[in-house]
């Protein structure tokens, strides 16, 4: 038997567009996690990552700096300064090789959306 992970992804309604402040961000709460959501209102950009210091392990991503990288959007976590990548999660700062897990976005009709993706497993089975 062969086993395929397929990634559904469930759009959460976060907020609107008017509750997180242009070029900041905001915590939002997806039943046991805090997800922070940010907006690049330069480009009109949306980006969502864990809350989660990977470092320090407290709750404070949404309230990180937020800019870019050659141009990569990123945060920088207000406690010790690392930065992480808002496409991919991958710290910026150093090879330490801690991350953050990232989440996809989308705006419909002022409303954001946050992409969950809860895993499910397909089963094949494979006849030789």
């Amino acid at each position: 038997m062969n086993y395929n992970v397929t990634p559904n992804v469930q759009w959460y309604p976060a907020c609107t567009i008017s509750d997180v402040p242009e070029n900041g961000g905001v915590c939002v709460k997806y039943k046991d996690e805090q997800i922070a959501l940010f907006h690049f209102a330069r480009s009109g950009e949306w980006y969502a990552s864990q809350n989660l210091c990977p470092h320090r392990r407290q709750m404070t991503i949404s309230r990180g700096m937020i800019g870019s990288q050659r141009g990569e959007p990123k945060v920088a976590c207000p406690l010790h300064k690392k930065t992480f990548s808002l496409i991919d999660g991958r710290c910026l700062s150093d090879d330490e090789g801690c991350g953050i897990k990232t989440y996809p976005v989308k705006v419909v009709d002022q409303y954001v959306y946050i992409g969950i993706v809860e895993e499910e497993i397909i089963s094949e089975a494979i006849c030789a």
